[in-house]
């Protein structure tokens, strides 16, 4: 029963921080998992997931309550995200751990700094209108979606800074509508990484309670925050998230 409370409590903690930055809790999870419980890359990835894809339903709602998604963006990324998740997922289940945990350190890193650069040298992100046509967003759902199948997550820390660089939207905006790529791929990688027998149940299952319980929070300090500091807390966060997972041993 003590193991079941830490492990719910820990939830609490991965969902405020994936409500906060529109990626669910899986990015920090993966790691926390590796160094916490010791456990190797592919199974860190499968049970973090389960706490990742309700985590993501609920906080898609709470997005589209405060900042409307709009669902053709939405489908035009999550659709393609779908599709290549399944390529990207069973390729990752043949991989070597230690390879995977290294490249997802050293994409991570680039992902901050490139973030963080935005956040210092550039004005904010736009009103949330969409800079160029929905139609190329498939694009970026495509690759999001290999992405997150590899890694198990990714796939939305990737779209954020497209979508407020290229495409325009506000930070918050961009977290919504990652969330909503997230979606369809994370449940297909899950599902994957369950059939290869790659999840620890035990453990993802109370992560899931305690990210289901504070994720709402998360989403409320994203909106309560300012655009720059959201931006540069993001990038904060993704080094932290490389930081842990370049300790695993």
């Amino acid at each position: 029963m003590l193991n079941f409370t830490i492990d719910v409590v820990l939830g609490l903690v991965l969902g405020t921080l994936g409500g906060l930055f529109g990626i669910g809790g899986g990015l920090i999870a993966i790691p926390v998992l590796g160094v916490l419980f010791g456990l190797d890359q592919q199974l860190a990835q499968g049970t973090a997931l389960v706490m990742v894809v309700p985590n993501v339903v609920l906080a898609i709602w709470r997005y589209h309550q405060r900042n409307r998604i709009e669902w053709r963006h939405a489908l035009a990324l999550a659709i393609p995200s779908l599709c290549l998740a399944v390529v990207g997922s069973s390729v990752a289940v043949a991989l070597d751990a230690e390879r995977m945990r290294l490249i997802f350190v050293a994409f991570l890193l680039a992902l901050a700094a490139h973030t963080l650069y935005r956040a210092l040298h550039r004005p904010s992100g736009g009103s949330g209108a969409m800079r160029h046509s929905w139609r190329w967003l498939s694009l970026l759902g495509g690759f999001a979606g290999a992405l997150g199948g590899l890694f198990g997550v990714g796939g939305a820390v990737l779209a954020t800074p497209i979508l407020t660089g290229v495409f325009g939207t506000s930070q918050v905006v961009a977290q919504g509508l990652s969330l909503s790529l997230a979606l369809p791929s994370t449940s297909v990688t899950l599902a994957t990484y369950g059939l290869h027998g790659q999840v620890d149940w035990a453990l993802g299952v109370p992560l899931a309670i305690g990210g289901l319980l504070s994720i709402s929070l998360g989403v409320r300090l994203a909106h309560a925050l300012p655009e720059r500091l959201l931006k540069a807390m993001f990038s904060g966060f993704l080094a932290l998230s490389a930081c842990l997972l370049a300790l695993e041993v």
